[in-house]
């Protein structure tokens, strides 16, 4: 009675560890894919956003720039 009592505890304590592996390891595995998912999505939405461009006619000539850095005057030719 002693050994089918002991058997039946190192397999309900065995069932228990199997369990808690599985369980641990399924949500690891379903934070890692939608972690996956979140990144992937912002690459492609990063990809698929046009960058900003900045034009101006130029007539031949570029325009003098001039300003005051703190430090002093400069004027960009």
């Amino acid at each position: 009675m002693q050994n089918i009592r002991s058997i039946f505890l190192m397999l309900a304590g065995a069932t228990v560890f199997v369990a808690m592996l599985l369980l641990t390891f399924s949500v690891t595995l379903a934070v890692g894919g939608i972690l996956t998912v979140l990144m992937v999505g912002r690459a492609l939405s990063m990809k698929m956003k046009p960058a900003p461009v900045r034009a101006k006619a130029n007539n031949g000539q570029r325009e003098m720039r001039v300003w005051n850095d703190g430090r002093g005057t400069i004027i960009d030719l």
